[in-house]
């Protein structure tokens, strides 16, 4: 039987050829592209352009966008919860009388009024000069006129079209653009404990994550993975009651946990029952520029204000509470450990273990920042998230990048998701060997795990990245 990725009349939720009841005549028989195309179409040159306000899995609005060619090409823009303060702009309206000021119809305008119209007639094939239209037409450092959601919108559903126009997959059209050589499929990093400014406990760092780097495909390994999240979730109910097993943002528990080694332990003790030690490692998002403090220091306890300062460590402090984390536990990986300006402290600590750094505040996904940190030599791994920087060609320059310098990459969502799974392809695409979003938990992290096992299926004999995560 034909997968659903090539299939036309299979009709997965957001990855196939969904046809629409009412097309626009001028453009015949209309069909809504969301991941991959079967047959090339028959226009490589955008039609129309036409953007709306959705909403994400936050209950936030957010950007979607539909480009027309002789198809619907449609994808979707994720927003963060912790940012760091060198993204580029997300343009948000400010009236904080609708959504909390957090509507985004001046980025819809944007792309309805100024870069659509621009960029009708323009071959979608070529993913470059279409992302470097908008930028030229923006003329910012950090996409503020237009808005880096508004332009992220446009450019992955011109990626999407792209592949349409070829008749390829989307992660072959993604391996094309990036000069990949073989196609990897990624380990997730499943985050499964919260806290940080995802979760209402006392937990500072922010994610706590399983990478079931011992699996032989993506499959054992997805499998794995929600084998130990429902052990997970049995421990902590019987630990801290069932009130404990509500999710956060990212379907991760968020258990009153006290500490950060409380964290540690219910993860070791969970993949231990599952019987998997020694085959799932542990990764943490520690997000320390949530908690850095005027004075240089970091608040392990800063969410509870005023509070006595027992809890504010010194940078050499904290990089010794990591030593004796990656000591006494199995952990392949620490993302932002420092502040994003911190940069001694991120180099002092890379100079001492030998674990995966993955900068994420410290880099936003942006080629300057990565050269600095290469220069420094402060992290040897970047966090790739798409709408940190805003077009799809510099997310892809800032992986080659990472790359030619021998770090790691982990394709990234947003703690505010939709059902777009653009993601998925990506990390394939790209053979970035790892991926993180979410856990094996609600329905716009499952788009991106679910994607990975339709395209894992279509592939057939593809490798895993496995123990090679870092460098597959």
């Amino acid at each position: 039987m034909a997968s659903s990725l090539t299939n036309p009349t299979a009709r997965p939720l957001f990855s196939s050829k969904l046809k629409q009841s009412t097309p626009p005549r001028s453009y015949g028989p209309m069909r809504v592209q969301c991941s991959v195309a079967s047959t090339a179409s028959s226009s490589a040159k955008v039609k129309s352009v036409k953007a709306r306000q959705i909403i994400d899995s936050r209950g936030n609005p957010t950007v979607e966008v539909d480009l027309i060619t002789d198809d619907l090409f449609r994808s979707a823009v994720p927003s963060g919860a912790s940012t760091g303060i060198y993204e580029a702009l997300e343009l948000r309206d400010g009236d904080k009388s609708v959504y909390g000021g957090k509507g985004v119809l001046n980025a819809v305008k944007n792309i309805n009024d100024i870069l659509g119209p621009k960029l009708v007639g323009v071959d979608i094939r070529d993913q470059a000069e279409v992302d470097a239209i908008m930028l030229e037409i923006d003329g910012t450092p950090n996409k503020s006129k237009i808005g880096a959601n508004a332009i992220l919108g446009v450019s992955l559903s011109v990626c999407r079209a792209g592949a349409g126009a070829k008749g390829v997959p989307l992660y072959k059209h993604i391996q094309e653009l990036s000069g990949t050589k073989e196609l990897v499929m990624p380990v997730p990093a499943f985050n499964v404990i919260n806290g940080g400014s995802h979760a209402g406990n006392n937990l500072a760092m922010q994610e706590f994550m399983i990478l079931p780097v011992g699996a032989t495909s993506f499959a054992e390994a997805l499998r794995m993975g929600s084998e130990v999240y429902h052990i997970l979730k049995g421990i902590i109910k019987e630990k801290y009651g069932q009130d404990a097993c509500n999710v956060g943002d990212e379907g991760g528990f968020a258990p009153n946990v006290q500490d950060n080694r409380e964290g540690l332990v219910l993860l070791t003790d969970a993949i231990e029952k599952a019987g998997y030690t020694g085959k799932i490692n542990i990764g943490m998002d520690v997000a320390a520029s949530e908690f850095f403090t005027n004075d240089g220091k970091y608040d392990l306890n800063f969410k509870k204000q005023p509070n006595d300062g027992a809890h504010v460590l010194s940078a050499q402090s904290l990089g010794d509470l990591y030593k004796e984390f990656v000591r006494d536990f199995p952990i392949a990986s620490i993302e932002d450990p420092f502040d994003q300006d911190d940069w001694s402290s991120w180099a002092s600590l890379q100079s001492s273990v030998d674990i995966q750094l993955v900068g994420d505040d410290l880099l936003v996904t942006n080629p300057k920042r990565i050269a600095e940190a290469i220069q420094k030599k402060s992290c040897n791994g970047l966090l790739l998230k798409v709408n940190q920087i805003g077009t799809l060609t510099e997310s892809i320059q800032a992986a080659l990048d990472s790359k030619s310098a021998g770090w790691g990459v982990m394709v990234s969502h947003r703690s505010g998701e939709t059902e777009d799974n653009f993601i998925a392809d990506l990390s394939v695409g790209l053979a970035s060997g790892q991926i993180k979003t979410g856990a094996p938990c609600r329905s716009e992290r499952l788009a991106k795990y679910n994607q990975l096992l339709r395209i894992e299926e279509e592939l057939g004999n593809v490798r895993y990245a496995g123990q090679d995560f870092r460098s597959p």
